[in-house]
């Protein structure tokens, strides 16, 4: 099904927020995908997946309270909707049967 394909870097971001859950705002998710993936992620790509995302209806967001820390600025909070869910799974599914498909030979180096 077409209308649940996400990118690579998409899905990382959609698990990413759905890990952090209730504290997943931009500089969180991009230290942790930074920290757990070991990979190097700038903001502007990531604030345009999550806007992309939100656009798609994957990802529903809030704004928290101001802070004087922040110079008075919120963060923005994000967290997974229902389809955004469902791209996941299908996400997962498809990779599920892909590798349930790989005949075990395919795995004995030097078979070639």
């Amino acid at each position: 099904m077409k209308a649940y394909q996400l990118g690579e870097f998409e899905e990382i971001v959609l698990l990413t927020v759905a890990v952090l859950y209730e504290d997943a705002y931009g500089v969180s998710i991009r230290k942790e995908i930074v920290d757990k993936l070991e990979r190097k992620v700038s903001i502007g790509a990531l604030q345009s997946a999550l806007r992309r995302m939100e656009k798609k209806g994957y990802l529903e967001s809030i704004y928290g309270e101001a802070t004087a820390v922040r110079g008075g600025k919120r963060k923005r909070f994000f967290r997974v909707t229902a389809l955004g869910m469902k791209a996941l799974e299908y996400s997962k599914d498809v990779r599920m049967k892909l590798w349930d498909s790989i005949p075990s030979i395919a795995f004995e180096y030097g078979s070639i």
